[in-house]
C-alpha cells in the first residue's frame, strides 16, 4: 500500500523540462474506491506543465519548493485567473478548467496535486489538439492550410515543456534546439475515426 514517487514503477510522463508521476487507479490499485489520487510534479529550471484539464476530477496543487506561476480558464467567456504560488501555497483547479503550472525559477521545484477521483484523467491541449481530422483544425484555426497544421504539430513539445523567453534569458539559460514531440495524438482521417 506505499506508492514511490522517488522511484515508480509507472504513471511517469517525461519532456524536455521535468517530468510527472501520477497516482491513480491505473498506477496505484489501492486508490480504488476511495476516490483520491496524487500527481508530483518536478519541473526543472523554467520547465512547464503545459495548458491541460482533468476531465473528471478537481485539483488542489501545492507548491513544495519554488515559485511557482499557475493559471486557469473555467469556461468560454471567463476571465483568466493568475497566481503566483511560493512554496506551502496552494491553489484550486476546478474539474474540466484549462490550466497549467510554471516553474518561474531557477533551480527545480516540485509541486504535489491532490485530486477528488481515483481516475482525474488529463487531456494536454497541444500535444492532442491535432489529433482531430485535418479537415475539422483547419477551419478551427482559421484555415491556414492543412500544411501549416502539419507542420506546427511537429514543433509542438512533450510535457514538462521549457517554459517562457524571459525565464531562460533570467536563468542563464538556452533554449534547446529540439524538444520531444513523442506526446502527440495521431491525427484521425477526416470522416474515418482511424489514424492517418
Amino acid at each position: 500500500l506505499v506508492f514511490s514517487f522517488f522511484n515508480p514503477s509507472g504513471g511517469v510522463a517525461t519532456g524536455a523540462a521535468g517530468h510527472t508521476v501520477a497516482a491513480n487507479s491505473g498506477t496505484f490499485p489501492a486508490v480504488v474506491g476511495n476516490g483520491v489520487a496524487m500527481t508530483v510534479g518536478f519541473l526543472g529550471p523554467c520547465g512547464m506543465n503545459t495548458p491541460h484539464t482533468h476531465p473528471r476530477a478537481t485539483e488542489i496543487n501545492l507548491s513544495v519548493n519554488g515559485t511557482l506561476r499557475t493559471g486557469l480558464l473555467s469556461e468560454n467567456g471567463a476571465r483568466f485567473v493568475f497566481n503566483e504560488l511560493p512554496p506551502g501555497s496552494m491553489t484550486v483547479f476546478p474539474k474540466g478548467a484549462v490550466h497549467f503550472e510554471m516553474n518561474d525559477g531557477c533551480d527545480t521545484a516540485m509541486f504535489v496535486a491532490g485530486f477528488n477521483g481515483e481516475d482525474p484523467g488529463v487531456l494536454s491541449l497541444a500535444q492532442r489538439f491535432f489529433g482531430l481530422p485535418s479537415d475539422i483544425i483547419d477551419p478551427t484555426l482559421g484555415s491556414i492550410g492543412v500544411q501549416q497544421v502539419q507542420g506546427l504539430e511537429a514543433k509542438i513539445p512533450d510535457n514538462i515543456a521549457v517554459g517562457t523567453d524571459e525565464c531562460l534569458k533570467r536563468c542563464g539559460l538556452l533554449r534547446p534546439p529540439a524538444q520531444p514531440i513523442a506526446q502527440h495524438q495521431a491525427n484521425v482521417k477526416a470522416g474515418s475515426g482511424s489514424a492517418e
